[in-house]
C-alpha cells in the first residue's frame, strides 16, 4: 500500500519539526508546503514546493492529498485554529501525528491534525481533541479530556480526570491535581501548580498557583505581550 501523501502549511520551526516527524516515523509523505501568498517568501522548503494557501486546493486537490497546520500558539491558539477550520473547509482530511515513542492506551481517542511527540504518557478512557498539540515527555493522567486547538508544552503532570477547555496553553513543567477544570482560552503559565477550578479566559500563575480572572490588566497584558491579543 502506497504512503498517503500530505501538504504541510508553514515554513518555520514547527513546519520544519512536521516534516521531519512524519518523514520519519510516520506512513505519510511529504509532498509539499503551503503559507498565505502574503507571507510567502520562497518558491522551495526542504527541497518541497510551496504552494499559497489560498490556491493550493487546485494543486493538490484534497481528494488525493491531507493536510497538516504546523504553527504554533499565536493569538492563544486562534491562528491555528483559524487555518484548521479554512483547511477543512477546502475538504482536507488533517492527519494526526503520534509518536512512536509515545505511550498511548489503546482506547483513546485522538482528533486530526493532532501533534503529539515523543516520550508521552496518555492513560486509558482520556479523549484528545481536534488540533491538539502535546509536546515531548508529558503525562496525562486517566480519564482526563483534553479540548480542541490547546497546546500544551513539555513536561506536563495532569492528573486523572482533568478537563481542558478549547484554545488552552500550557506552559512547561505545570502540574494539575486530580479533577481539575480549565475553562476555555486560559493560559497555565510554566511550574505553575494547578489544584482549583481555572475560569475561561484566564491567566494561571506560579507555585501555589494565583489565577487571574479574564478581566483583570494583569491576565490582559500577560496575554498581550505573550500571544499577541
Amino acid at each position: 500500500m502506497s504512503a498517503r501523501k500530505i501538504v504541510i502549511f508553514g515554513d518555520g520551526a514547527i513546519a520544519e519539526l512536521a516534516h521531519y516527524y512524519f518523514t520519519e516515523d510516520s506512513d505519510y509523505d511529504v509532498v509539499a508546503f503551503s503559507v498565505d501568498a502574503d507571507r510567502q517568501t520562497a518558491d522551495s522548503f526542504h527541497d518541497l514546493p510551496v504552494a499559497p494557501f489560498e490556491n493550493v486546493a487546485d494543486r493538490y486537490p484534497s481528494d488525493n492529498f491531507d493536510f497538516f497546520i504546523a504553527i504554533g500558539y499565536g493569538r492563544l491558539n486562534q491562528l491555528r485554529q483559524q487555518k484548521y477550520v479554512a483547511a477543512k473547509a477546502m475538504g482536507y482530511r488533517c492527519a494526526s501525528y503520534v509518536a512512536s515513542r509515545a505511550a498511548v492506551a489503546r482506547n483513546v481517542p485522538i482528533g486530526d491534525n493532532c501533534f503529539i511527540l515523543e516520550n508521552q504518557t496518555i492513560q486509558p478512557f482520556c479523549t484528545i481533541g481536534n488540533n491538539v498539540t502535546l509536546w515531548s515527555g508529558n503525562h496525562i493522567g486517566h480519564h482526563s479530556i483534553i479540548g480542541d486547538h490547546s497546546f500544551f508544552a513539555s513536561h506536563i503532570v495532569v492528573s486523572g480526570s482533568c478537563q481542558f477547555g478549547e484554545r488552552c496553553f500550557v506552559g512547561v513543567n505545570a502540574t494539575f491535581r486530580d479533577g481539575c477544570i480549565v475553562g476555555d482560552d486560559s493560559f497555565v503559565g510554566m511550574a505553575a501548580t494547578v489544584s482549583a477550578e481555572v475560569p475561561a479566559g484566564s491567566v494561571v500563575l506560579g507555585s501555589p498557583s494565583e489565577i487571574l480572572l479574564p478581566d483583570d490588566r494583569r491576565a490582559r497584558a500577560i496575554k498581550r505581550s505573550y500571544f499577541k491579543i
